[in-house]
C-alpha cells in the first residue's frame, strides 16, 4: 500500500471532498470536476486554447548541502560533486492551465483555502508573476 495515497485519502475526507470521475479522469471533488467539463464546452466552442490538467510548477528548488569533494575523471572532472540533500523541492500543482486568446490562465478550483496553498499562491505571483484564478 502506498503511504502518501492513505495520506492523501484521509485529507480528503477531512475537507468532506468526494472523487468524482469524468472522462476516465479522477477528480479530487465534484467541484473540481464540474469546473473541467466547463473548461472543455469553452474549448470545444473556441473560447479558449491548449487545456491542460494538473501542471507542476517548482516554487522551491532541492537545497543540498555544500560539498568539497570533486571529480576525478569522467566528464565532470574538476567540479564539485553534489552535496546530500537537505530540503526536497517544493511545487504547486495547478489544477488547470489554458490560453485565453494569448493569455495563459493558471486555475485552481478552491473550495478551502490552506495555510500551504495562500503560500504556495504568493509563490506563484514571486516566482513566475503568476496570479492564480481561483474559482
Amino acid at each position: 500500500m502506498n503511504p502518501q495515497w492513505i495520506k492523501k485519502a484521509s485529507l480528503d475526507r477531512k475537507y468532506r471532498n468526494k472523487k468524482v470521475e469524468v472522462d476516465g479522469i479522477l477528480f479530487d471533488s465534484k467541484k473540481e470536476a464540474n469546473r473541467y467539463m466547463e473548461l472543455k464546452l469553452l474549448e470545444k466552442a473556441g473560447e479558449i486554447t491548449d487545456l491542460k490538467r494538473q501542471v507542476r510548477y517548482e516554487l522551491i528548488p532541492r537545497q543540498r548541502e555544500q560539498s568539497t569533494e570533486m571529480y576525478k575523471a569522467g566528464p565532470h572532472k574538476g567540479e564539485y560533486k553534489p552535496g546530500k540533500v537537505i530540503e526536497q523541492s517544493c511545487y504547486y500543482v495547478a489544477d488547470f492551465v489554458y490560453k485565453e486568446g494569448e493569455n495563459i490562465v493558471v486555475e485552481d478550483t478552491k473550495g478551502m483555502r490552506t495555510k500551504d496553498y495562500v503560500i504556495k499562491r504568493k509563490l506563484m505571483l514571486h516566482r513566475y508573476g503568476i496570479r492564480i484564478k481561483e474559482v
